[in-house]
């Protein structure tokens, strides 16, 4: 049979996963009658929820006589790592881009990196049925976006469709026919490439990895030369061609549809999936036992930040989840690490916690959730920032990123201001239509940890943030931190309505009445720059006294709500984020107050 490869690659929102529920629906993938939830590829409850796609997932159609298979990938700079993996087992990319929006700093990423491996790319118009869309504008800002990545002259030729995949259909220009999706099926049938199908014996790379609770570890790639069957014996090589195991494959997997089906024999210029390789992971080479060369592998870009996580040593430790041990921890960590390239875990001095490094705060926040509904328990640290020593001279460089910030205009004074605030440089400033301003920024990764919050604030929640790693750059000097000092709890117990209201002066609080606080656990904000401690238990002192003037009902201030990602930005590093399947609370990294005076007084030694 035919076969052809592509991936969707585009920003974050610009459309792919409905994208690809069109396709697979004018494809027959479906029957008439079928029910198929909304974004079908987002399979996961975290994806579902945010409205993004986290991980790679590859499907499978028929256009006439020929199989289409299609990866839909993740539009967040955080989960770029699936993407530059993804791009070695395509032979073509539909770069998606919003007819209103226009290329954005992921589009920009995720095309230098196709245009690297040597993909020619198809370019879609999407939502041109929007009041905004400017598509023939946005078309030409695509052009420009490839000559400014050093495109050949043959990926200059691009072909443009335009269409709306949430009305269903795509067409030669943007005022139609609007009819269906059958000119983007012929154009990746004419553009596309067939797979490039190499001589000799069986080898694949691993490109994407999940774990099945009964294959166990399943391991998807293109199969680069060869064929594979059930049962076969074969080999796995490291990218530098050291021997990691050998075994035979119990089950080879095609992609039919949202299904994934047995098969008795799979070719070369597939995208299958193979299962029966327990020690097999990304960017090994799964291979027949003559072979010894391994196939070459993509490098990934390094990790930017890192966060240390470990065990929940709380009084409070135990009470919420069941995984609550190191080794539990730790040996899920490196289960992640495994099948996530982008993120690096390595063992802490400290016995109990483990450093995990990624590529943003999303990346790692959406980590730490999925654990948490896993029912594991456990404290993590504020993020920070991964530093590089300059070969050459020996200084201190940085990593910075590249932030795009669309803003309506009345509000760009004091997001200038904030961002200037955080060591960025402006390089570009231009209306971006509607009375919307678009910003460009070099940043330091460290001013951007919490900023986004600030800015929805700033905003009044109408700007958008978008970020990409740019390079690493000399160090830019200290930022100023959070201003305001912590209210501390002195005792253990549940908190009293009484308390919190005698210390409403002191701050806004981030705990209710009755909840279960322990000492030196953070319940509210100071309003000052120093930490305070209070008791947040004692209640009102009663007598048997009478009188006319009746106790009036308490009423309290709705507390700070501290969701994850907020928690992470607003410690500091003495400080830590206890983090249960039910709670979420802050916490001094140490818990007695005498230990923490001693520590302060350490820490000044040091300096001086």
């Amino acid at each position: 049979m035919k076969l052809r490869n592509i991936a969707i690659i585009a920003h974050v929102d610009h459309g792919k996963t409905t994208l690809v529920d069109r396709l697979l629906q004018q494809s027959g993938a479906f029957r008439d009658n079928q029910r198929v939830a909304e974004r079908a590829m987002d399979s996961n409850d975290l994806e579902r929820e945010r409205g993004i796609t986290i991980l790679s997932k590859v499907t499978s159609l028929l256009w006439h006589d020929t199989r289409i298979n299609i990866v839909d990938t993740p539009g967040h700079a955080d989960f770029g790592g699936e993407v530059e993996r993804i791009l070695n087992m395509v032979e073509g990319a539909i770069v998606l881009v919003d007819a209103a929006e226009g290329p954005l700093p992921q589009t920009k990423f995720v095309v230098s990196k196709a245009l690297k491996v040597g993909l020619r790319p198809i370019v879609a118009i999407n939502k041109v049925d929007r009041s905004d869309a400017r598509a023939s504008q946005v078309a030409n800002e695509v052009f420009d976006l490839f000559a400014a990545l050093d495109a050949s002259e043959e990926q200059l030729d691009f072909p443009v469709l335009y269409g709306s995949a949430k009305e269903g259909w795509m067409a030669g220009s943007a005022e139609g026919p609007k009819k269906s999706m059958a000119p983007l099926f012929d154009l990746v049938i004419r553009h596309v490439a067939p797979p490039t199908v190499e001589a000799g014996p069986f080898r694949l790379l691993g490109t994407i990895l999940e774990a099945n609770p009964y294959l166990g570890r399943v391991v998807m790639g293109r199969i680069t030369s060869g064929s594979v069957k059930p049962n076969q014996s074969v080999k796995v090589l490291d990218r530098q061609g050291n021997l990691i195991e050998d075994g035979r494959v119990t089950k080879v997997l095609a992609f039919r549809g949202l299904e994934r089906q047995p098969i008795d024999e799979a070719f070369a210029g597939d995208i299958v999936a193979i299962a029966g390789l327990p020690q097999a992971t990304v960017s090994h080479t799964i291979c027949a036992p003559e072979v010894t060369m391994a196939l070459p592998a993509q490098p990934i870009d390094p990790p930017t930040l890192a966060m240390t996580f470990r065990v929940n040593d709380s009084p409070l430790a135990g009470t919420e989840g069941n995984k609550v041990t190191g080794r539990m921890i730790r040996d899920r960590l490196f289960r992640e690490a495994e099948g996530n390239v982008a993120l690096k875990v390595t063992e802490s001095d400290d016995k109990d916690a483990v450093e995990v490094a990624g590529r943003g705060e999303l990346q790692l926040g959406i980590l730490i959730e999925t654990m948490r509904r896993e029912g594991f328990e456990l404290a993590v640290s504020r993020p920070k920032v991964l530093f590089e020593r300059d070969r050459a001279t020996g200084d201190l460089n940085e990593p910075i990123e590249e932030v795009v910030i669309d803003v309506d205009e009345e509000f760009s004074g004091i997001v200038v201001q904030k961002m200037a605030e955080r060591k960025s440089e402006m390089v570009e400033m231009r209306p971006s239509g509607g009375g919307r301003v678009r910003l460009v920024f070099y940043a330091p990764t460290r001013g951007l940890i919490g900023y986004q919050g600030e800015l929805m604030t700033d905003s009044r929640g109408t700007a958008v943030l978008n970020r990409l790693f740019h390079a690493y750059a000399p160090f830019k000097g200290e930022l100023m931190g959070r201003r305001n000092g912590v209210l501390i709890s002195t005792d253990g117990g549940e908190a009293v309505a009484y308390a919190l209201w005698n210390l409403e002066d002191r701050g806004p609080m981030m705990i209710e009445p009755g909840w279960k606080v322990y000492r030196g656990m953070i319940v509210g904000e100071h309003t000052r720059g120093s930490d305070l401690e209070v008791n947040v238990l004692k209640g009102k002192k009663l007598t048997n006294i009478r009188t006319h003037s009746k106790d009036e009902a308490i009423r309290l201030t709705p507390p700070i709500r501290m969701t994850l990602e907020k928690a992470m930005a607003y410690i500091e590093d003495d400080e830590l984020v206890e983090v249960t399947p039910k709670s979420i609370r802050l916490r001094k990294k140490l818990l007695d107050p005498n230990e923490r005076k001693k520590e302060v007084r350490r820490a000044e030694a040091q300096s001086v």
